[in-house]
């Protein structure tokens, strides 16, 4: 757009002297409002805002500095800039002047082509203020659909190796995909209870949701003799079980320190090593209790234990529902925290089937 082509809003208590401005430059193309009151200036400024305002200070009601400042109080009026235009020839008014917010001072009598001078450079000034911004727009627009792509490319990454560490035992693939829905539903839910709801934010119930997978990914240390055999298993082969938290966790560590400011995978590596821990202590593999252990790894162990139980393992037939849900009430207290065992007993009473589909 041609600079030519903006406004200026004069304002001015003394008619000839508005008379004169506009003049001046509608001849040089600009478009002209015109007030000879600044209170007036200021309600039409805040209808239709100007490109640039040449403002006299002598006025009745409010005077000059008083409008410049209000509009400088105004997010979307404080960018105009404001050329002071004045027969007050005193240092002080022009530092004045400049505190509450003026670009430039023009004293009177004033000189035509100074005036025009003036008046371009600003408007130009303010020209590629406005494209620079723009422009920055532009790229931090950029930045953050590209963040997002690597955001989402790093997910899906991780994702599937999750699913490569799922497929030695669970031949469904369903289980993270479960899992991963239970937690934002138990989150969300969670929420509800004023204890927890600084902790659960928004971006909480996004990271949980898509660090879920990760939970078990230090399986793919425990061989398979081991991970499916059918029958009970050896105090030897438990304790083999038992590493995959920290070799899991060790492993997003390792990703996390060259990114350590991703509150996803800090939230990944909370759950894949504190999943299996218990609200008693009795857990492993570091015995945390109660409120140590991490929230996401509380709503992860609920979520895991209950589509487990739900589901056909090597060494289990599937439990439905209810069974499932009265074996972890019993449990509430010990190995669950007591409010995440009544947000799951709430969701199933009010979703019949238990199925993350009716969530």
């Amino acid at each position: 757009m041609d600079d030519r082509t903006s406004t200026i809003m004069i304002v001015d208590d003394v008619p000839d002297n508005l008379r004169v401005l506009q003049l001046l430059l509608k001849n040089t193309g600009y478009r002209v409002v015109m007030y000879t009151s600044g209170i007036k200036a200021l309600l039409a400024a805040a209808r239709n805002p100007p490109d640039l305002i040449l403002l006299d200070i002598s006025m009745p009601e409010i005077n000059g500095f008083e409008v410049c400042e209000q509009l400088k109080q105004d997010s979307s009026l404080a960018k105009i800039p404001v050329l002071f235009i004045s027969a007050l020839n005193e240092t002080q008014d022009k530092i004045t002047a400049f505190s509450v917010g003026g670009v430039d001072y023009i004293s009177k009598p004033f000189n035509a082509e100074e005036i025009l001078a003036r008046v371009n450079t600003h408007i130009s000034l303010s020209t590629m203020r406005k494209k620079l911004e723009q422009y920055n727009e532009h790229l931090e627009e950029q930045v953050r659909d590209r963040t997002r792509e690597l955001i989402e490319s790093h997910r899906a990454t991780i994702y599937t190796l999750s699913r490569l560490a799922e497929k030695k035992d669970d031949k469904t693939g369903k289980h993270l995909s479960r899992t991963r829905l239970y937690c934002k539903i138990f989150a969300k839910r969670l929420r509800l209870n004023s204890r927890y709801s600084d902790i659960i934010t928004d971006d909480f119930i996004e990271n949980i949701y898509h660090a879920a997978p990760m939970h078990d990914i230090g399986k793919v240390s425990v061989p398979d003799h081991i991970l499916l055999k059918p029958g009970k298993l050896t105090p030897e082969e438990f304790d083999i079980v038992k590493t995959h938290p920290r070799i899991g966790a060790a492993t997003l560590e390792e990703v996390y320190h060259e990114y350590p400011h991703n509150s996803f995978l800090r939230i990944g590596i909370e759950i894949a090593l504190s999943h299996h821990e218990k609200w008693d202590g009795t857990g492993y593999p570091e015995g945390l209790r109660g409120a140590e252990i991490p929230l996401s790894a509380q709503i992860m162990g609920l979520a895991d234990v209950y589509d487990v139980l739900c589901s056909k393992r090597p060494y289990k037939e599937a439990y439905s529902r209810e069974k499932s849900c009265c074996i972890i009430e019993e449990l509430s207290g010990s190995h669950f925290n007591p409010d995440l065992v009544t947000v799951l007993v709430e969701w199933l009473t009010q979703h019949d089937s238990g199925d993350v589909t009716d969530a």
